[in-house]
C-alpha cells in the first residue's frame, strides 16, 4: 500500500506534546537519533519544520500549534478503531437505548435498582424493557434487543453469557394462612394454586412432586404474571408459586405486612438467571459497561 505510514502519527503526537526531540525520544522509548530521523521524515511528509529552534530550545511552528489538538483526537480515534478496549467512554455524554428483554419478574425485583445506577451514571441513557415471549437467540442475533436476561433457553453456541444469581421457587400466601403453621406436601395439596406461566403451562417440578407423593394438586388459575399470581393471594386461601427473587427485592412485595413467603416441603431444582448477548457487542465499550452495572445490581441485591 503507497500510504503515509501512520506510525508518524505517534510520533508527531509525541513529538507537539512534549515540544522537544528529547522529549519524545523518552515519550517513545527512541534514541534521540532515530527521533531526529523521524521529525526529518514528518517535515518531508507535512512541508513543514514543525520544531525549530530557539536558543537552546524548540518551539512550535504555527502550523504545528494548529494541529497539536487535532493530531492527539486523531491518534486517539484510531487506537479506538483498532483497539475497541482502548476507547474512552464517556458516560455523562452518552446517549444511547438499550434494549432488555426479560421476565416481568426481574424487572420488578430489580428494575428499579438498575434504573437508577445507571441514570446516576450515564443520565442520556434510556432503558427498554421488553417482553419476553419466548426463549430464541433471534432478536439477539438481529440486533432487536441487547442483552437477554433470564434461565438459558434455547440459544445458539456463541451467544454469549454470564450467570447473574441463583434462583428457586417458593410458595406465596395471605398473612396468617395455614400453610404459614404448618407446611407438608398434603397441606400444599389441599390448597389451590395459582400459577404463573406466559405459556399457559401448569407443569414443572412443583407439579411432578405433589402427583410423585399419590396427591393430585389442584390448579384454580394459569395468569401470565408472578405479579398478577401473587396479587390472587392476598385476600383468599390461595398459594402462588414464585421465583424467591421476586419476594425477596419486589419493593411492595418484600416489605408487606399481608402477605408470607412459605418454603416449599420438597427440593426443587435451582435457576440460574443470566445475562446474554451476541458476540459482535462483546467490546463495545458501552455495552460492556452495562453488562457491569447489571451484575453489580443483582449481586448488590443478593448481600
Amino acid at each position: 500500500m503507497n500510504t503515509t505510514d501512520l506510525n508518524l502519527l505517534t510520533a508527531l503526537d509525541a513529538l507537539l506534546t512534549t515540544g522537544s526531540v528529547v522529549g519524545a525520544a523518552r515519550q517513545l522509548n527512541l534514541s534521540e537519533s532515530a527521533m531526529s530521523r523521524t521529525l526529518g521524515r514528518l517535515r518531508n511528509v507535512t512541508g513543514d519544520a514543525l520544531l525549530v529552534r530557539a536558543g537552546r530550545q524548540m518551539v512550535m511552528t504555527p502550523y504545528a500549534e494548529a494541529i497539536r489538538e487535532r493530531t492527539h483526537r486523531t491518534l486517539r480515534e484510531a487506537h479506538a478503531v483498532l483497539s475497541p478496549d482502548a476507547e474512552t467512554l464517556d458516560l455523562a455524554q452518552l446517549n444511547r437505548c438499550f434494549r432488555l428483554r426479560t421476565n416481568e419478574g426481574f424487572v420488578e425485583a430489580f428494575g428499579s435498582a438498575l434504573i437508577a445506577a445507571v441514570t446516576a451514571q450515564a443520565p442520556k441513557v434510556e432503558l427498554v424493557f421488553v417482553a419476553k415471549p419466548e426463549k430464541s437467540d433471534r432478536e439477539l442475533r438481529d440486533g432487536s434487543i441487547d442483552i437477554e436476561i433470564g434461565v438459558l433457553g434455547n440459544m445458539g453456541p456463541e451467544i454469549r453469557l454470564q450467570a447473574l444469581f441463583r434462583d428457586r421457587f417458593v410458595g406465596v400466601a395471605r398473612a396468617g394462612h395455614p400453610l404459614t403453621q404448618q407446611m407438608d406436601i398434603t397441606q400444599l395439596a389441599r390448597f389451590g394454586h395459582i400459577v404463573a406461566s406466559r405459556r399457559a403451562e401448569r407443569g414443572g417440578p412443583i407439579h411432578d412432586a405433589i402427583e410423585q407423593a399419590g396427591l393430585q394438586r389442584k390448579v384454580v388459575a394459569v395468569v401470565p404474571a408472578f405479579s398478577a399470581a401473587v396479587a390472587l393471594v392476598v385476600d383468599s386461601d390461595w398459594v402462588a408459586l414464585v421465583p424467591r427473587s421476586l419476594v425477596a427485592h419486589h419493593p411492595l412485595i418484600a416489605h408487606s405486612q399481608a402477605l408470607a413467603m412459605v418454603e416449599l416441603p420438597f427440593a426443587t431444582p435451582e435457576m440460574t438467571v443470566s445475562q446474554m448477548w451476541h458476540p459482535r457487542l462483546e467490546n463495545d465499550a458501552a455495552h460492556r459497561w452495562l453488562r457491569g452495572v447489571v451484575k453489580q445490581v443483582c449481586v448488590m441485591a443478593r448481600n
